[in-house]
């Protein structure tokens, strides 16, 4: 088996790397961390007609913002311990698919490997779920306006925000050390990894070593939660504020 990494926000070379072939197309839309967006619908038609299967990470967007199938997905994946149970205390993933003969597959390989979810994790993400809407709703809010707030910061160079969802990332003005800095100078913000809670969550992407260089070094991801927007305004930018002192 080969693969080949092609830029999902050009979506002519991801159209001319769907050859004879190709067997499967996994698309991340929005992406981690840059947030490029994907033209599903367009590269599912190029897929489908080289014989391919395609699969759409549908994690930052949620079935809310975007519904993967009706633009042509084959499957779609979800870290459901991100938005969909929505409170960071789940461990647990969804594969979701209307192919029946793919389901009669997949499900076979899952009963035949275990990986069946504990009940205590079905029942949490479950529980996540009647409240995504008003999650998502007021996340997203949230991340619009602090984009819009981040984009008129000093220490801010680039605002990457989809126009939808509730992830923003930032390049800051000063470098690497600066994104270093930031979350270690937030009270409200909280530096960690997980991302999609109620809690806002912060961390520059770079400091993994399997980050790829595409990644700018002074890039920093914002997961904006459910707070008063004031309340992560004022602590974001006293942080941002002190990088510029």
């Amino acid at each position: 088996l080969r693969s080949k990494l092609v830029d999902i926000a050009d979506t002519d070379a991801v159209v001319a790397a769907c050859d004879e072939d190709v067997a499967l197309v996994w698309v991340e839309s929005p992406t981690n961390p840059n947030l490029d967006v994907a033209d599903i619908e367009r590269i599912c038609t190029a897929a489908h007609e080289a014989g391919a299967y395609v699969v759409v990470d549908n994690t930052f967007a949620t079935p809310l913002l975007q519904r993967a199938l009706d633009l042509g997905a084959d499957l779609v994946v979800h870290s459901a311990t991100k938005y969909l149970a929505g409170h960071s205390d789940a461990l647990l993933g969804a594969l979701v698919t209307r192919d029946d003969q793919l389901f009669t597959v997949l499900k076979q390989r899952r009963d035949l490997l275990g990986a069946v979810p504990g009940t205590l994790e079905a029942w949490l993400a479950v529980r996540g779920m009647r409240t995504l809407h008003l999650r998502v709703e007021r996340a997203q809010a949230n991340a619009a306006e602090l984009a819009r707030r981040l984009g008129e910061h000093p220490a801010v160079q680039l605002v990457r925000y989809p126009g939808f969802g509730a992830i923003v990332s930032v390049e800051l003005a000063a470098g690497a050390l600066a994104a270093d800095l930031l979350p270690r100078k937030t009270r409200l913000w909280v530096h960690a990894t997980s991302l999609g809670g109620v809690e806002s969550t912060l961390e520059r992407r770079r400091r993994w070593k399997g980050e790829p260089t595409t990644v700018s070094d002074a890039l920093v991801r914002l997961s904006v939660g459910v707070e008063d927007v004031e309340d992560l305004w004022d602590d974001l930018s006293r942080a941002l504020d002190g990088l510029t002192d």
